[in-house]
């Protein structure tokens, strides 16, 4: 029951957001009382807590599949963007800001692990890219595994880019494509106007 309590929240914190859904709505939806989530969870902010980092280990377990199966670091990458832009419904702005806004502890947290997973998957892809020729040997893998998770949060921030401008879509596809030419040898270079054609066709 507890793994069905947070799956049928995911969904509903995802589309609705964090602070939009309470218990009453969670115990609706699933035709269940609302005792029975607090034998699970004793506040609304242990479920939150659970959602989000089950939500996580989600990403990573599908990220870190990706990665092994990748034909190149530069498909790796869109591979990954694809995915967490799915898994995230588009990353709507709204649960992710009442995240921040209404449990910054779990958000700080949340970030925290984030940067983490990021940095190890970015570092180890980078290395790869070096190692086949297809990114430049002289780049400086630990500036640039941090400066990647920076960029990626940064264009998260609607202040700086508001969504009636641009789409998530756009700011990732965008970033990503700025990322990779800073970085390519002329080997990479090519596999990379390959793909961004392909996609766009």
């Amino acid at each position: 029951m507890r793994e069905k309590i947070i799956e049928k929240s995911s969904e509903l914190f995802l589309t609705l957001g964090f602070k939009s859904v309470t218990m009453d709505d969670i115990a609706n939806t699933m035709g269940i009382s609302k005792k029975t989530i607090y034998v699970h969870f004793s506040n609304k902010t242990k479920l939150v807590e659970a959602v989000t980092f089950s939500l996580f280990e989600n990403i990573c377990n599908g990220i870190d599949c990706i990665c092994s199966q990748a034909a190149n670091p530069i498909e790796e990458l869109y591979d990954v963007k694809m995915f967490v832009m799915r898994h995230l419904k588009n990353e709507q702005a709204s649960p992710l800001h009442q995240l921040k806004k209404y449990y910054p502890t779990i958000h700080d947290s949340l970030k925290f692990k984030q940067f983490e997973k990021m940095h190890k998957s970015v570092s180890e892809s980078l290395k790869k890219g070096i190692d086949t020729k297809l990114f430049r040997a002289n780049i400086d893998v630990e500036f640039i595994a941090r400066l990647y998770f920076n960029g990626m949060s940064g264009v998260k921030d609607e202040n700086i880019f508001p969504r009636d401008k641009f789409t998530m879509e756009y700011l990732m596809e965008s970033f990503l494509e700025y990322h990779l030419r800073a970085i390519v040898a002329e080997k990479g270079l090519k596999i990379l106007n390959q793909f961004i054609t392909k996609n766009q066709s």
